[in-house]
């Protein structure tokens, strides 16, 4: 294959970068209702902490023991991605700051944002009583001088800084450094409502500041600031390893106390901070400059619960509330295990209701033909329903294991905690393999009635989490398809003996049975020319293999659509090597997260669904799972929505051959068409047929004579 130019490339980080700017775009559309217009703006922010923790804190590692290594894509070493990075971060972030201004500024007339200094009379009275009483005792001041060492910072936690002099020293003495801990919680509120009818509120910071004279009472305060600072949390479970005869659990409790230390890789400050403020502080931290950043944006955006309490009678600042629908695939009065028998089932999130699902574990922890439930988690919420029902399975008899992945980045002490009490129960916990996360999402239940043994399969493309399942978009199979099952059946296995499959009949698995199969359905497209065709979903795709791959499949004429919604290291349009492949993403009201894989058209298409991304870490360094949709109506329907999603004129961006992503424009006479509103109406509508679809039986006459008794 002819070298491909460096045209063609995006690189990683940068293009993360894009992804989130597309993000603080909705922040900044006015017909996105306001405070959800501040919650994007607070979905950026916790994207850039989570984006400065694990991929420029890997960075930094990297220009300590391989600063000469280049990245494959466009040959930038780590210390020239750095740079760009902070140059490009630092332009988003006055982005931000306008937004949030705009924002809070159209938000004055349901709720103002008050400053300490625009207070008067009893207004005033109000906020030093309430620091005098309720913030004062809270705070931990400290001083920084030679019998006061300079103290731990803890990870994105609030603090105030000051430059201070002694009021009985010489002017002509050293200024000191003061830092006060604002950590907020239960106990200290990030807010303060002023007394009123209006709605008027204060962040508490502002109110530290203002007050820092009281806080340090012996010192004259020449320059003061909020600021807090970003540790590195790319932790390393296997370095954990290599010491210890630990459990890996034990390993992973070791190490979420390590992330905690880990060195500083961004410090944010206020944007009254002071040059002489900022220096003494990034030389405290062994910080460049480059990776300190100064705003007039709250450095914190957690205070979104807190307002959004009191304006939850102002509708308009909202989005219309929807809720999950009942998918008509499913018959309320019927077992699941009969239904799936018949039929495959396909339940689309967030638009079907999670319970869909639920209803097939739960019947399943109880139904005495089912010997044994086999599951994989990655993340779980913190109340689920998922794992209360593998323990009621485990307590009723069943046999249940479940490989619960500790390293799902900040997640790992919610897993740890569910691990042990579903070991405490009975369920057969494994952890995963050494240098390989598990992030499938496959459930395998087995059923015998008399000789007959029968597998129920689940596979997914988003996390078995109650929760996000109303916030992103996934696909859950639920069939009885043998040789899925056969597959599903050989994964578990090879897990439980710490081995990866080396080949399967229908279920596509990384590492070894995924990406080789891609490559092969990719060769069969370019087979057929400009006739071929490739459709693909991701929320990412950095795989330089598959790249190439299908830039090669372009050049003979493939028409390759791809609907990706963050990193995308390909650019499309660019002239003789990518002008057969399109780039669309979709940033709204809901996270894109299914995965859809499309090889050609009409009697050759080939559907599947997966918890894969095409990344090097997914194809390579995990275990994923791809499944077939086998059958043609589901296929139909996966197809419909991928196709829908290229006619979205609302939410859309489309990337250009110069690598920028730009809204697609809608003509005058054209109607608006969003595909989360669309998809949601839809569901609505296939919703309210179901009562005519499915009837209720009819109560037998000992039915009618039990509930008799019970009233």
């Amino acid at each position: 294959m002819e070298e491909i130019k460096n045209n063609v490339y995006d690189n990683r980080e940068l293009s993360w970068l894009k992804f989130n700017e597309r993000v603080l775009e909705e922040a900044q559309d006015k017909d996105v209702p306001l405070f959800e217009r501040l919650r994007f703006v607070s979905i950026f922010s916790s994207n850039l902490d989570e984006f400065f923790m694990v991929r420029v804190g890997s960075l930094y590692d990297q220009t300590l023991v391989a600063p000469d290594k280049a990245e494959n894509k466009t040959n930038m070493t780590p210390e020239e991605q750095l740079s760009e990075i902070a140059h490009r971060v630092g332009h988003l972030l006055s982005v931000k700051d306008y937004a949030f201004i705009d924002i809070v500024n159209n938000l004055e007339s349901v709720a103002k944002r008050v400053k300490p200094s625009d207070l008067h009379g009893d207004d005033k009275l109000f906020m030093r009583l309430y620091f005098e009483r309720e913030v004062m005792p809270l705070l931990s001041p400290g001083i920084i001088d030679k019998n006061h060492p300079f103290p731990f910072l803890k990870n994105r936690v609030m603090y105030i800084g000051a430059l201070l002099r002694k009021k009985s020293e010489d002017v002509k003495k050293k200024q000191l450094l003061g830092i006060v801990t604002a950590e907020f919680g239960t106990s200290l509120p990030r807010l303060l409502f002023l007394p009123g009818e209006e709605i008027r509120f204060m962040l508490v910071e502002d109110m530290i500041l203002y007050f820092i004279e009281n806080v340090f009472p012996n010192y004259y305060v020449e320059s003061r600031c909020v600021f807090r600072i970003t540790r590195n949390a790319d932790i390393d479970a296997n370095e954990g390893l290599y010491d210890h005869d630990m459990d890996f659990r034990a390993v992973m409790e070791e190490l979420c106390k390590k992330r905690k230390k880990l060195t500083p890789v961004r410090a944010e400050f206020s944007y009254d901070a002071s040059h002489e403020l900022v220096s003494r502080m990034l030389k405290y931290l062994e910080l460049d400059e480059k990776y300190s950043f100064r705003q007039s944006c709250p450095l914190d955006m957690d205070f979104l619960s807190e307002l959004e309490h009191k304006l939850e009678k102002h509708s308009e600042l909202f989005y219309t509330p929807v809720t999950p629908q009942p998918s008509p695939a499913i018959n309320p009065y019927e077992s699941m295990f009969t239904q799936i028998s018949r039929k495959d089932i396909l339940l689309s999130y967030p638009y079907n209701k999670f319970k869909g699902y639920m209803r097939l574990l739960s019947e399943a922890a109880d139904d005495p033909y089912v010997t044994s439930i086999k599951i994989t988690l990655y993340r779980v919420a913190r109340d689920s329903e998922i794992v209360s029902a593998l323990i009621r399975a485990a307590e009723n008899g069943k046999q249940v294991l479940a490989l619960v992945e500790l390293r799902a980045r900040f997640d790992e002490e919610n897993n740890i905690g569910w691990s042990k009490k579903m070991e405490e129960a009975g369920v057969k916990i494994i952890y995963g393999l050494e240098g390989l996360k598990v992030h499938s999402k496959l459930m395998l239940i087995t059923r015998k009635t008399g000789n007959s043994l029968k597998y129920f399969t689940q596979i997914g493309t988003g996390n078995y989490n109650e929760r996000t399942s109303k916030l992103y978009t996934d696909f859950t199979l639920m069939t009885a398809d043998r040789s899925i099952g056969a597959d599903a059946s050989m994964v578990f296995n090879a897990l439980s003996l710490g081995t990866t499959v080396e080949s399967t009949n229908s279920l596509l698995v990384a590492p070894k049975c995924l990406k080789s199969h891609v490559v092969e359905m990719i060769d069969n497209e370019i087979i057929y020319g400009e006739n071929g065709y490739i459709g693909l979903k991701l929320n990412s795709l950095t795989d330089k293999d598959i790249i190439d791959k299908l830039i090669e499949a372009g050049g003979r004429g493939v028409k390759i659509e791809l609907l990706i919604r963050g990193i995308c290291c390909l650019i499309a349009g660019v002239e003789g090597k990518t002008d057969n492949i399109t780039v669309h993403s979709i940033v709204g009201r809901f996270l894109e997260h299914s995965r859809i894989y499309i090889f050609g058209k009409e009697e050759r298409r080939r559907i599947f669904i997966s918890s894969a991304d095409f990344m090097t870490r997914n194809t390579e360094r995990r275990v994923e799972v791809a499944v077939p949709i086998k059958d043609s109506q589901i296929a139909d329907t996966v197809s419909g929505i991928f196709d829908d999603m290229f006619k979205d004129n609302v939410k859309t961006r489309i990337q250009y051959s110069d690598g920028i992503y730009r809204k697609v424009k809608r003509s005058n006479d054209e109607e608006p068409f969003e595909v989360h509103k669309v998809f949601y109406e839809r569901a609505y509508k296939e919703a309210e047929g179901i009562d005519k679809l499915y009837k209720a039986p009819k109560k037998t006459f000992l039915q009618k004579l039990k509930e008799k008794f019970a009233k």
